[in-house]
């Protein structure tokens, strides 16, 4: 038995919004606030069909509705980088945790989350921060600072 399915909807969309950043060369923060609530939420709605669909066909259509340009945000990636996979299942972790405390809804978590300090330190591959545990990342978004 695998997750709920609204957990599933989440890591779909916390890794589309991810594959959408490295596609476009752009922050999580930029891609979240083009998208905007309203369409992210319509996303998350359509998660499970979305997840059956070519990614670089719905990839290239957010982007064009969304407007959103290239820019000039690179990744230091290793050979060893974590996939878009990886990453969107570290930030519904994340997610998933916080809207436990807070009882706030997926989406505007997921939005708070992504427009945070704690995604440049995740994005940082040359540090460990990627690869801490669920309950230090939350610990350390909690507290607003690496503990």
């Amino acid at each position: 038995m695998g997750e709920p399915q609204e957990e599933n909807d989440l890591f779909f969309v916390c890794s589309f919004i991810e594959y959408i950043a490295r596609t476009t060369h752009n922050t999580k923060e930029y891609i979240v606030n083009k998208i905007g609530k309203e369409k992210i939420n319509k996303i998350y709605n359509l998660a499970e069909v979305y997840h059956c669909e070519n990614i670089d066909k719905i990839t290239d259509e957010i982007i064009a509705e969304s407007n959103i340009q290239n820019g000039n945000y690179y990744l230091k990636i290793h050979n060893d980088k974590p996939t878009f996979w990886e990453i969107g299942k570290v930030y519904q972790r994340l997610i998933l945790m916080l809207c436990d405390y807070n009882k706030n809804n997926f989406i505007d978590t997921l939005y708070e989350v992504l427009t945070s300090w704690i995604i440049e330190k995740i994005d940082n591959y040359e540090s460990s921060m990627y690869y801490e545990t669920p309950e230090y990342i939350y610990e350390c978004y909690k507290n607003n600072k690496i503990l």
